[in-house]
């Protein structure tokens, strides 16, 4: 996922020219797989992301990643210690939130690398909302609060959710997660959720629900934009600091 070695091509599985028999074997492991839905399976989980990054973006995250992080990687590891996430998620987060500029200012007012609201930033104790320390520390422990109240959830799951709250507020998760329920769906299941958010767009979701509407898509591709640079960076290696045990994991076997 670094970059581009090439134009888009097509792939193909090459046999012997007279190995008939696998050839047949390969085909007929292809239609099965078509047939009952597991090729779409596999090919979303590690290609279905992909299209919402094009190759520029992805230069570009690679690139701000080696030139800003350092910069401001004590202070993330410092925080996402001390809540127990790994650094690398609360990296990503930011980097999404801001591109790790501690000057970006959303439409919405949002400000900093971790894009914080003004009266976040207060309930937050956030003395200066543009000091990258002070933005950081605030923005994981407003993450960290987010994914105590959600402890219905476990593991990436409630992470996940977390992480959309973040994004468009818990009042519009806890919509979401009601609706979930009147669908037969899990409401502690990020899937769930993924499904259920962007129906608060629709008037005849959204006038049922306490918070009204929601821009559901968002939250949505926000979560998955972040996953995906985590994954990178987990991938990459990148060593600002010391492995540790994350909260995802210590979460994982529900209460």
């Amino acid at each position: 996922m670094a970059s581009a070695i090439s134009d888009m091509q097509r792939l193909s599985w090459a046999v012997h020219p007279e190995a008939q028999q696998l050839r047949k074997k390969i085909n007929s492991f292809f239609r099965t797989l078509k047939e009952n839905g597991r090729f779409a399976e596999i090919y979303d989980k590690y290609y279905g992301d992909i299209g919402e990054f094009d190759y520029v973006d992805l230069r570009a995250f690679h690139r701000r990643i080696k030139t800003k992080l350092s910069r401001y990687s004590p202070f993330i590891k410092a925080a996402a210690r001390k809540h127990g996430f790994d650094w690398r998620l609360i990296a990503a987060q930011a980097y999404q939130e801001s591109h790790l500029n501690p000057w970006a200012q959303s439409h919405a007012g949002a400000k900093g690398l971790m894009q914080l609201l003004s009266n976040t930033a207060r309930s937050l104790q956030v003395v200066d909302i543009h000091n990258p320390v002070d933005n950081i520390n605030g923005g994981v422990q407003h993450l960290k609060n987010l994914f105590d109240h959600f402890d219905s959830a476990a593991g990436e799951d409630r992470l996940m959710i977390a992480l959309a709250a973040y994004n468009v507020g818990q009042g519009h998760i806890q919509d979401a997660r009601k609706l979930a329920i009147k669908k037969k769906l899990d409401p502690d299941s990020w899937e769930s959720l993924s499904k259920t958010l962007p129906l608060l767009r629709y008037p005849k979701y959204y006038r049922k629900a306490k918070y009204g509407y929601c821009r559901g898509t968002e939250p949505v591709r926000y979560v998955k934009q972040i996953m995906i640079y985590y994954d990178i960076l987990k991938r990459q290696g990148i060593e600002y600091g010391e492995a540790q045990t994350s909260l995802i994991e210590r979460s994982s076997i529900r209460r």
